[in-house]
């Protein structure tokens, strides 16, 4: 079976990956794995520059390819925040109901009308023979509700209602949040730029 390291500590995103690539046939393992490295310290201020950073860490470290992925909400109303500080919005120690709540509080006075915003995944791929990085991007359209509901997923989840539903990404199924997700379409993106993904030997 294939191996690949996903460049994450998250265990939520560990989950989504874990199940997006298992019918692929490939085994995932992630830096929960190797509880000896450090974070990385995400100093870019894109999606893309943090994904790279991650990315090209992990693999130098593992020596094995490694996808990270960048990902967080962006709100139209508030000027594409949360965005890259999606993780540390209310804070250093990366709190998610504190960071739902501080989006609500901000959030108060906009009327539905206006509440759009899209959950936006950027995945590095990094390559420990030297191989050019791969680089995509997966969006999913919704708009923020006006109260948490929900207990599945994690991080906005509560609060993000995705195009064409009447409930919150957290009162979705996995399987069907894996579907219709930003990490989802940007993995989609990804089988179709590098073939390995797609059953073929190499990684």
């Amino acid at each position: 079976m294939n191996e690949i390291i996903i460049a994450t500590q998250n265990a939520g995103k560990a989950k989504e990956f874990v199940q997006m690539f298992l019918p692929l046939g490939i085994e995932v393992k992630t830096l929960l794995d190797y509880p000896h490295l450090p974070d990385v310290e995400e100093t870019g201020t894109t999606f893309a520059e943090n994904a790279l950073l991650k990315a090209e860490f992990a693999s130098k470290q593992t020596g094995r390819p490694a996808i990270a992925d960048d990902s967080g909400l962006v709100i139209d109303a508030l000027n594409g925040q949360p965005g890259v500080y999606s993780a540390r919005y209310a804070g250093l120690e990366k709190n998610d109901q504190a960071n739902n709540e501080k989006v609500l509080s901000e959030m108060k006075d906009v009327p539905e009308k206006l509440r759009s915003a899209r959950f936006t995944c950027v995945l590095a791929v990094s390559f420990p023979d030297g191989r050019t990085p791969i680089l995509v991007e997966g969006t999913c359209e919704g708009s923020i509700a006006f109260e948490k509901t929900g207990d599945h997923g994690f991080g906005y989840d509560p609060l993000f209602i995705p195009k064409g539903y009447q409930i919150t990404m957290a009162q979705l199924k996995p399987e069907e949040k894996n579907a219709i997700s930003h990490r989802a379409n940007a993995l989609k993106k990804l089988q179709a730029v590098l073939p390995e993904l797609a059953g073929e030997q190499i990684l």
